[in-house]
C-alpha cells in the first residue's frame, strides 16, 4: 500500500475561477484537468476579503475551514456560518455564493466533484483507526494541524499542518497516531454503493 505526500510548501498557487483571489490544488483527475474539465478536484484556498464564489456548474462540493476565525456562507440567499477549524458546508456548485469573513483571513479546503461522475465524502479523524468506505476509489488525508503520522504498511508519513498524503492504493484500513487531527476525503464514482457527498 502506497502514498504520496504532499508538502503544503510545495503547492501552487493560481488564481481563482473568477479571478477574485488564489487557490492551491493538492491533487485532481484527470491528472491535468482544467477547471472545466476535472472529475474531480481537492484543494486550498485563501480568503483575505469578502466576496462572491466562483460558479462551478454541474459540480457538488464541500468546503471545510483549515485555519483562521470562520466564514459566513450564503448560498442562494440563505446564511451558513462556519465558525472557526473544521466547520464545514456541502453546497452546489451551480449555487450563488457569497463568503464574509467572521474574524480575520481564513483558509478552506475544497472538494469538489463533478456530478453524474463522481461524488465524495469527509470526515474529520482524530488518532486511532479509520474504515474507508466501501466504494472509493480514491482517498487523501489531510492534516488540520500537526503531527498526524500516518502508517502504510512498513512506512510511516509524517504530515505537519496541511499537508496532504493522496493513497496511490486502496486500503480498508488507514492507522492514524499522533495529536493531531486530519480530515479523510473518499472519491467514489456516482454509481457506486455507499453514502452520498456530506
Amino acid at each position: 500500500m502506497a502514498g504520496r505526500v504532499i508538502r503544503e510548501s510545495d503547492l501552487a498557487r493560481v488564481p481563482w475561477k473568477n479571478g477574485g483571489g488564489t487557490t492551491a490544488e493538492v491533487a485532481a483527475f484527470p491528472p491535468g484537468s482544467s477547471f472545466d474539465t476535472f472529475g474531480w478536484r481537492v484543494s486550498m484556498a485563501d480568503v483575505a476579503s469578502d466576496g462572491p464564489f466562483s460558479v462551478f456548474p454541474g459540480i457538488d462540493r464541500t468546503l471545510i475551514v483549515v485555519e483562521g476565525g470562520g466564514i459566513e456562507l450564503t448560498v442562494e440567499g440563505v446564511p451558513y456560518r462556519l465558525d472557526g477549524p473544521s466547520a464545514k458546508l456541502s453546497f452546489s456548485g451551480d449555487d450563488r455564493t457569497s463568503g464574509r469573513l467572521l474574524s480575520g483571513p481564513i483558509r478552506d479546503l475544497n472538494v469538489m466533484t463533478r456530478r453524474g461522475q463522481f461524488r465524495h465524502r469527509t470526515r474529520l479523524l482524530d488518532s486511532g483507526v479509520a474504515l474507508v468506505s466501501e466504494g472509493t476509489a480514491a482517498a487523501l488525508l489531510v492534516a488540520l494541524d500537526g503531527p498526524v503520522d500516518v502508517a502504510l504498511d512498513t512506512t510511516v508519513h509524517s504530515l505537519g499542518p496541511l499537508d496532504a498524503l493522496v493513497l496511490d492504493t486502496m486500503p480498508d484500513l488507514i492507522p492514524l497516531s499522533g495529536p493531531g487531527r486530519a480530515v479523510l476525503v473518499e472519491i467514489a464514482p456516482a454509481d457506486s454503493a455507499g453514502e452520498d457527498a456530506v
